[in-house]
């Protein structure tokens, strides 16, 4: 039988995740808000 591996979640992803993460929320944030001021000087 095959032993089982077994790592941690922040060994397997080896925290390069937060970055990404980090910025997609503050591009999607700034977009939302050039948005919402686009319609707000729109209308």
């Amino acid at each position: 039988m095959r032993e089982r591996i077994v790592t941690s979640p922040t060994a397997a992803r080896a925290g390069s995740q937060e970055r990404v993460v980090r910025y997609t929320l503050a591009i999607s944030l700034s977009l939302v808000v050039i948005s919402f001021v686009l319609s707000y000087l729109v209308s």
